[in-house]
């Protein structure tokens, strides 16, 4: 059961990883399992592979250098928030074993899926907000900090999977909240106490 707990908070570690950057914790996890530091489930052990290392690779240069040209990287997002999400229940999976396939789908595709597209969808925010302000000036900054943001969650989730689950579950409810706040009628939120 212990087990199962990790790799699922090992999962939703890297999923969020797949929200700030869709390849960058493919690539980490293939080379963890090339390197033999991560063992992956059952049916996903291609992800471990030289082949599969090489075009994740080249797939993050490509991504990664593609957010560096301001308004292709808002383009770039249409594409990257499916993208996200896919990887994000693909890394889940791959990363739980000993249960039912129904419920590791289940798992992989509502709590990874869902934390890749819930941080993948604050960055489409982030960027939009830095193009419009900035005419897209400053959004090779917000790049950086994504980038930055896949590498410190993909080897935080791969070397302390509970803190980066917990780091995770802090953000939903963070962002959550935010959310909740800006949605919520005037009435409701003079009734809360916060400003109008």
């Amino acid at each position: 059961m212990m087990e199962t707990i990790l790799s699922l908070c090992l999962g939703l570690g890297l999923s969020a990883a797949c929200g700030f950057r869709v390849f960058v914790p493919l690539v980490v996890v293939s080379v963890a399992s090339l390197t033999g530091h991560l063992h992956l489930a059952e049916g996903f052990q291609w992800i471990g592979t030289y082949p599969a290392l090489v075009a994740f690779a080249a797939a993050t240069v490509l991504e990664i250098a593609a957010y560096y040209i301001p308004w292709v990287d808002n383009i770039l997002d249409t594409v990257a928030t499916p993208a996200a999400v896919i990887a994000g229940t693909l890394i889940t999976a791959a990363q739980v074993t000993e249960i039912s396939p129904l419920l590791k789908w289940s798992l992989a595709l509502i709590a990874g899926g869902g934390v890749a597209g819930m941080v993948q969808s604050a960055t489409v925010f982030l960027r939009g907000v830095s193009s419009v302000g900035t005419g897209g000036a400053a959004n090779p900054l917000v790049a950086t900090g994504e980038l930055a943001g896949s590498l410190i969650t993909s080897f935080l989730g791969l070397l302390v999977p509970m803190l980066a689950a917990l780091l995770v579950m802090i953000l939903a409810v963070v962002v959550g909240v935010r959310l909740w706040r800006r949605r919520a009628p005037p009435a409701t939120k003079a009734a809360s106490g916060s400003p109008a």
